[in-house]
C-alpha cells in the first residue's frame, strides 16, 4: 500500500478540517460553491499534505512543485487549504468574495500566496501546465505540475488541444486529475453534453488514463505513485467524486454547485460532516495497515 494507517487517518483528519473549514467561509461569505469545493477536497488534500515539494518557509521557492487549479471556483476549498499552510491570514476568509477582499471567488495569484496561476476562466489550467512543465524543461527544473480539472470544463475545446500537446511534448511531469463529480451548474454533465466514455477520450489523445474512488486516498496514493514513475507520456487520473460529498442531503445533487444556507442549514451541515467524517475515520482504522 501507497499509503500508512497513519498516514490515511492523518489526512482524513485534515481533510475534515478543511471542509469545516469551508463551510464556516460559505457561512461568513453568505454563499459559495460548497458542491465542487467539497468533491475536489480529497485530491487537494493528498497532493499538499504527501506529495507536493513545497517549502512551508518559502511558498515561491523557485523549484517548488505546482499545482493548477483549473477550476477556479473550488477557490472556497483550496483559500482554507492555502491559510492552513500558513500562507496566508486567517483573517482573509471572513471577507471572501466580499467587495476589497484579497480572496476572490477564484483566487488571484497576485493577491493570494501559494497561488500558482489565476483560474476560472474555465478550459484554460491544462494548457498553462503544459506550458509550465516546458519551461521547467527549458530550465533545466526537475519540479512536478499538478492540475486539477473540473469535469464540466471539459466542454471546452481548449483542454482537447491541451491534451494533444501534452503528449506530442511527452510533459510526463504533468499529472492531470479530473473532479468527475457528474454535476455542472446547469444538471448532470451526462445531460448537458456527454463526456463518457471519458478514460478511452484521454487514452486516444496520448495519455496514461486511471480511474478511482476520487475520495479513497489509498487509491489516490496509488495512482499519484503510478503516476510519479511515469516517463512515456503524461497521466490523468480520473476521480469519480460526489458533488458536495459529506453535507448529508446536499450530496450529489447538481443544484449546490453554488449555494447559501440559513444558521439552522449551517448547524445541520456541521452535523452532517462529523457523521461523514466519523465513516470514513472507522474505515481507515479498519482497513489501514
Amino acid at each position: 500500500m501507497a499509503l500508512s494507517k497513519q498516514e490515511w487517518l492523518a489526512l482524513e483528519a485534515k481533510a475534515h478540517k478543511l471542509r469545516l473549514d469551508l463551510l464556516e467561509t460559505t457561512h461568513m461569505a453568505g454563499s459559495g460553491h460548497i458542491g465542487g469545493g467539497s468533491s475536489v477536497l480529497d485530491i487537494l488534500t493528498i497532493i499538499y499534505h504527501k506529495y507536493m515539494n513545497i517549502r512551508i518557509e518559502d511558498p515561491k521557492w523557485e523549484d517548488r512543485d505546482r499545482c493548477i487549479v483549473s477550476k477556479g471556483h473550488a477557490g472556497i476549498a483550496y483559500a482554507p487549504l492555502l491559510v492552513d499552510l500558513g500562507w496566508n491570514d486567517p483573517e482573509q476568509l471572513k471577507t471572501f468574495n466580499l467587495t476589497g477582499s484579497k480572496m476572490g471567488i477564484h483566487l488571484d495569484s497576485n493577491k493570494v500566496i501559494g497561488v500558482d496561476a489565476s483560474t476560472g476562466s474555465l478550459g484554460h489550467g491544462l494548457s498553462i501546465g503544459v506550458g509550465t512543465a516546458l519551461a521547467a524543461r527549458v530550465l533545466g527544473k526537475d519540479y512536478k505540475t499538478y492540475v486539477i480539472l473540473g469535469d464540466g470544463e471539459l466542454d471546452e475545446g481548449s483542454n482537447w488541444e491541451a491534451a494533444m500537446s501534452a503528449a506530442h511534448f511527452n510533459t510526463s511531469s504533468v499529472i492531470t486529475f479530473v473532479d468527475r463529480n457528474g454535476a455542472m451548474i446547469d444538471g448532470p454533465t451526462e445531460s448537458i453534453m456527454a463526456l463518457e466514455p471519458l478514460a478511452d477520450k484521454f487514452t486516444a489523445f496520448g495519455f496514461n488514463t486511471l480511474r478511482i474512488d476520487g475520495h479513497s486516498f489509498p487509491q489516490l496514493a496509488e495512482a499519484i505513485e503510478t503516476a510519479l514513475a511515469a516517463t512515456d507520456k503524461p497521466t490523468c487520473i480520473i476521480c469519480d467524486t460526489i458533488k458536495a460529498v459529506g453535507f448529508g442531503s446536499k450530496a450529489g445533487d447538481y443544484r449546490w454547485h453554488y449555494g447559501a444556507m440559513d444558521d439552522d442549514g449551517y448547524e445541520q451541515a456541521k452535523k452532517d460532516l462529523e457523521a461523514y467524517y466519523a465513516g470514513r475515520k472507522a474505515k481507515a482504522e479498519q482497513e489501514g495497515n
